[in-house]
């Protein structure tokens, strides 16, 4: 007797078209400068209680010190008017030279 449970057919293969490509996270260590990729809807103070903050106080090109690694790739960034959380995707390396 044949078997009555039905088969799913097989799943179309992928290629590598549709598979986005992963943006690399920059490494950021400790005391390293950085700036942020795009301007950010608001920021989050790094405070022991963090609360929201307009995001104009970081000028756009304004470098920044890492301070402190937080957990889930969030990194404590020291500027001119505080000191925020921010993720590690929204920031970049900036050169010693420039």
């Amino acid at each position: 007797m044949p078997d009555p449970t039905p088969v799913d057919p097989p799943a179309p293969e992928q290629t590598p078209t549709d598979v986005p490509e992963p943006v690399p996270e920059p490494v950021v260590h400790l005391g390293d400068a950085v700036r942020l990729r795009r301007p950010l809807r608001y920021l989050k103070t790094a405070d022991p209680m963090p609360m929201l903050r307009p995001p104009d106080l970081v000028d756009p090109g304004e470098v920044g010190r890492v301070v402190e690694i937080r957990a889930l790739e969030l990194r404590a960034i020291r500027f001119r008017r505080g000191t925020f959380l921010i993720n590690l995707t929204d920031l970049e390396p900036v050169s010693p030279d420039g």
